[in-house]
């Protein structure tokens, strides 16, 4: 059996505008910029642990932050400011932020990986 090629995403309607900050630079599609636009123009990204699959680490995003954690502005963009948790030891080289559609949901990526390496 044979797979499909890798499209590139242009070929999918969708452009990558790269940002950077002095901590991170950050690739984001259009369609999530309109996404967090909607939602308040605030986008928190953190770190989860998961108990299964070896215990990895994964990125989790959000509109507003979630209670018990403290954040930190790390970047402004057009149309989005990017906040990240204030005790974090290391960033990423580059934040990738796209969106998905079932359920529509903002997904971030450490260094274009879906768990943190």
């Amino acid at each position: 059996m044979r797979y499909p090629r890798y499209r590139p995403r242009q070929a999918f309607g969708c452009s990558a505008r790269v940002r950077s900050s002095s901590i991170v630079r950050i690739v984001v599609s259009d369609p999530a910029v309109d996404l967090i636009a909607e939602r308040g123009g605030r986008l928190y990204v953190w770190l989860k642990r998961d108990r299964c699959c070896g215990g990895i680490t994964r990125l989790v995003t959000a509109s507003e932050p979630p209670s018990q954690k403290e954040f930190r502005r790390v970047g402004a963009c057009e149309g989005f400011d990017l906040h990240m948790p204030v005790g974090l030891s290391r960033f990423p080289d580059e934040l990738h932020i796209d969106v998905r559609r079932y359920p529509r949901r903002l997904e971030a990526y450490w260094d274009g990986c879906a768990w943190v390496t």
